[in-house]
């Protein structure tokens, strides 16, 4: 039998939601790199980890990310998701 399926919600700081779903997969925390490029343009590269541990790792490679690609400067979010109630199936 299929596992069933919900919806995942991680609120950033700034007060952005974002849904993650419908998924059987047991996530924890939801990360994002909000990155200011050399000619002024923003980027944002996004994800969702297993645990807090992998999440945090993000963040090594956003150093990583901004030597290599020549960022002006980036900011790394981590926040634990909620799963909801509702179950899809499937």
């Amino acid at each position: 039998m299929a596992k069933r399926k919900f919806y995942l919600t991680a609120v950033l700081p700034d007060g952005y939601v974002k849904t993650i779903g419908p998924t059987a997969l047991d996530l924890t925390h939801y990360w994002r790199i909000v990155a200011v490029l050399a000619n002024g343009k923003t980027e944002v590269f996004w994800g969702h980890s297993k645990s807090l541990g992998e999440a945090k790792k993000t963040k090594n490679l956003a150093v990583e990310a901004a030597a290599t690609r020549g960022w002006k400067s980036y900011h790394v979010d981590i926040v634990a998701v909620e799963r909801s109630d509702t179950t899809v199936a499937g």
